[in-house]
């Protein structure tokens, strides 16, 4: 079933709830998902008293997935799924939420909510953007096992003093190929944020990884 197919299948009455008070968390949630981007490999945390209240996840959703797509999500967006994902209800509960479209295939996607690193293995067909546009480039929500400030990746390039660490667990070094391979067309290029849990770590495409 595609994952067009799987949002259809979802009726209203099946669909969670989103933020208990929308225009305040998304903009609360919108201030961290840029605090995650401009400060890469920090790890933030997402509330529930409070960013997350009233908050009904879809099934399989990590928390800070969802809000931030909740949040950065309008209608003029365009969001490929994971089809287990869009199975649970995710690609229904955005879209209705937000108003976005569903992209068919993942390369026309402005923005991607995927529930295993593993499905990054096709970064280098995302949308970059272009020359007059790199802005355009997709942004990758990913779901992942673990995150922690420490060993694992070397950070360097804006936004970090020197450099930082980041673990995240699940991944494999031919991410770091990918990564490392489309910042060769920089400015253009892809934006990733890693969720586990109600917490998150943005790699803004300016950011150099030594694995």
């Amino acid at each position: 079933m595609s994952t067009a197919a799987s949002a259809q299948a979802f009726g209203l009455k099946q669909i969670g709830a989103g933020f208990a008070q929308p225009a305040l968390q998304s903009q609360a949630v919108f201030r961290s998902a840029l605090q995650g981007f401009s400060s890469p490999g920090s790890i933030q945390t997402l509330r529930a008293d409070d960013s997350l209240r009233g908050m009904q996840a879809p099934q399989g959703a990590d928390a800070a997935a969802a809000a931030l797509l909740l949040a950065l999500l309008d209608q003029e967006c365009k969001l490929w799924i994971s089809p287990g994902l869009a199975r649970g209800g995710a690609l229904a509960w955005l879209r209705f939420h937000t108003g976005c479209s569903a992209a068919v295939h993942a390369e026309q996607a402005d923005f991607l909510w995927l529930d295993s690193p593993q499905e990054l293995a096709s970064l280098g067909r995302l949308g970059h953007g272009s020359a007059e546009y790199p802005e355009q480039g997709a942004t990758c929500v990913v779901q992942v096992l673990g995150l922690r400030p420490q060993a694992g990746w070397r950070l360097r390039g804006p936004g970090i003093d020197g450099s930082t660490s980041l673990q995240i667990s699940g991944i494999g070094d031919a991410f770091v190929a990918q990564w490392q391979s489309q910042q060769a067309h920089f400015p253009c290029g892809v934006d990733v944020l890693f969720t586990h849990g109600s917490a998150f770590a943005g790699l803004p495409r300016s950011t150099q990884i030594e694995a």
